[in-house]
């Protein structure tokens, strides 16, 4: 018995809808359900640094590898393998690149690769997205996104479907220009939003209701004394935010904590870490929160602090929908694994 491979390179994985936030959405949403309802397997992130410290890493690189198997509608195994080039822009290459594997979850045999970048960044937009529909206020009308990568472009995009009241999105970066670039694009994309490139985040971060950062710091950039009531600060990638934005917040909520506890990057993690944070200082995980077994926002007062560090299931929810679909439409380049 012969066994075959579909293979999907990113122009097939845009043909199959990897590009569709709100897909996305959902598959994130039914991930963090399925987690909660015991149908996955998350053995958590195995990181291969460059370099001995964090720092290093935000220079050299790394490369994540992320198992997991998702049930319900999915059904499938698979495993992300992540690089992350952090000086590749200067070769005018991306930062990120992913390939996805996806394994029949009963015979264990692959059964598909397929490039995940753009599926890693969708379901990242993805999560920031449903933390902003279940923590902001309701009628949020100012965004910051600090960091002006393929990051804080999927936030924005996600942003605007689960919070369409948004006027107006000030964009941060260490270098102005990605800042200004970032600004003019999504001016041409969103032309009902004023979109205002900052040279210093505090002002902005004052005035809006929701705060994302995806950048690679390594020393704090948002500081407690900016954010004012009823604000979402969402610390979606390293130390980016002080100890005293996590204190005060109302609530502390996250996708993951035994992950987040694990890859030991984030404000919150670096916390629990030094024994600052303890497990039952956690108010929620996004799952719990859409099982309804926790509250997400309850009044327009609260800060809530929210920090992701994103699991292969993700990536595996996503990759599985196109898939799917490129098996139904013939999609891919079909190889000879095994004869």
């Amino acid at each position: 018995m012969s066994v075959d491979l579909l293979f999907l390179n990113n122009k097939d994985m845009e043909k199959l809808g990897v590009g569709d936030m709100n897909a996305a959405i959902h598959d994130v949403e039914r991930a963090y359900v399925l987690t909660e309802q015991g149908d996955v397997l998350a053995p958590g992130k195995c990181v291969m640094r460059w370099g001995s410290t964090p720092e290093d890493e935000n220079i050299y690189g790394r490369i994540n590898a992320m198992p997991g198997m998702i049930g319900g509608e999915y059904n499938m195994a698979g495993i992300k393998w992540i690089g992350s080039g952090p000086m590749n822009y200067k070769k005018g290459l991306p930062r990120a690149s992913v390939t996805v594997v996806l394994n029949d979850p009963d015979t264990k045999l692959p059964v598909c690769i397929a490039d995940g970048t753009a599926v890693s960044a969708k379901r990242t937009g993805a999560s920031g997205g449903i933390a902003m529909k279940l923590l902001s206020v309701e009628n949020a009308k100012a965004l910051t996104i600090c960091g002006a990568g393929a990051q804080g472009r999927t936030q924005l995009e996600a942003a605007l479907i689960v919070r369409p009241s948004l006027e107006t999105v000030y964009i941060y970066d260490i270098m102005k220009d990605r800042s200004e670039l970032f600004a003019e694009e999504s001016k041409a994309k969103y032309p009902n939003v004023n979109f205002v490139p900052v040279d210093d985040p505090e002002e902005a971060v004052r005035k809006s209701d929701i705060t994302v950062c995806v950048t690679l710091a390594n020393e704090p950039i948002i500081h407690s004394g900016w954010l004012k009531k009823g604000s979402l600060i969402m610390n979606m990638a390293d130390f980016e935010v002080t100890y005293d934005c996590v204190r005060k917040a109302d609530k502390i909520v996250v996708d993951n904590w035994e992950t987040i506890k694990h890859r030991l990057v984030s404000t919150v993690s670096l916390m629990a870490r030094d024994g600052l944070i303890k497990d039952e200082d956690i108010h929620a995980q996004l799952g719990e929160i859409l099982c309804g077994k926790k509250t997400g926002r309850e009044n327009d007062e609260e800060i809530i602090y929210f920090n992701a560090v994103g699991t292969g299931i993700l990536d595996i929810a996503v990759t599985t929908r196109c898939y799917k679909k490129a098996l139904e439409e013939g999609v891919g380049t079909v190889l000879p694994y095994w004869e």
